[in-house]
């Protein structure tokens, strides 16, 4: 069995995803048992012929290449890697626009969570280029949240909403960490039905933290001494449309953890709110 089985998904983005599967190989050693499964979402056929032969070219054993041929979204397609992977004791799943910093990083984690029976989820902190902290963790979508917003939640109730902006100096149980890089215990990840897919882009993670904590009681950590690079949404390009999405998953995932009178306050909100 392999320990981690890491599952990274390209779209139109192969330059990245190459550099996110030479950094993982570069800063791990043969202490540690693992695979790479490189979904890719349905690319241009440009994009997905560079990638595999450029895959193809590293000439390790350990890197499978799975097309899809149609856009399963976030969840959809770490799903597919998930079908793909060899029986392993945890997951990786790694946004294609990041680059590990730390050596052995995936085997520091494993040892975190091997030690800490209670967690299911945890993930470096992440920088940006230029090496500058960057928010990993976030509190759970509710009504509240999007209407009194985060900051004030934060000032009232800070036990419940850590502080976001603040870098921590030890490992932190959190309500949820960014999708970007998760490290997930496989058999908890079963359990709990894996990524909703559902859910095309957007609050995966808070999902299925959430599910970990209602359905496993397990916690979501975030560890600050490892870190990780992401350029943020590499492969996604911000306008009305993505907008559109993110509130459409956001209103499937209050309906779905709250009922449908939370969704139908919230939508009155938003028509106010954007009118």
């Amino acid at each position: 069995m392999l320990d981690v089985s890491c599952i990274i998904i390209n779209y139109n983005t192969s330059n990245y995803t190459l550099d996110a599967v030479k950094s993982i190989l570069k800063k791990h050693d043969e202490t540690l048992k693992y695979e790479i499964i490189v979904v890719d979402n349905a690319s241009e056929m440009k994009d997905y012929s560079l990638l595999k032969d450029n895959l193809t070219a590293l000439k390790q054993e350990n890197i499978k290449l799975i097309r899809s041929k149609i856009n399963l979204g976030f969840g959809g397609g770490n799903m597919l890697g998930v079908l793909h992977s060899s029986p392993t004791i945890y997951y990786a799943f790694i946004n294609n626009d990041t680059v590990q910093i730390n050596k052995n990083c995936l085997t520091v984690l494993k040892e975190f969570m091997d030690a800490q029976s209670n967690a299911g989820i945890c993930s470096p902190q992440m920088v940006d280029e230029n090496l500058n902290f960057r928010v990993t963790i976030d509190h759970f979508s509710s009504i509240q949240r999007e209407i009194l917003r985060r900051p004030l939640l934060e000032a009232l109730f800070p036990k419940t909403y850590l502080n976001r902006k603040i870098e921590y100096d030890r490992p932190t149980r959190v309500h949820y960490v960014q999708g970007s890089f998760l490290f997930i215990k496989a058999s908890d990840f079963k359990a709990a039905g894996g990524f909703d897919t559902n859910l095309f882009l957007f609050y995966e993670e808070s999902d299925i933290s959430r599910r970990f904590l209602k359905q496993l009681n397990k916690q979501t950590y975030l560890i600050p001494q490892l870190k990780y690079i992401h350029y943020k949404s590499a492969s996604i390009q911000k306008n009305i449309q993505i907008k559109i999405e993110q509130k459409i998953s956001l209103l499937y995932y209050i309906e779905k953890h709250f009922g449908w009178w939370h969704k139908i306050i919230l939508n009155i909100y938003f028509i106010i709110r954007y009118f």
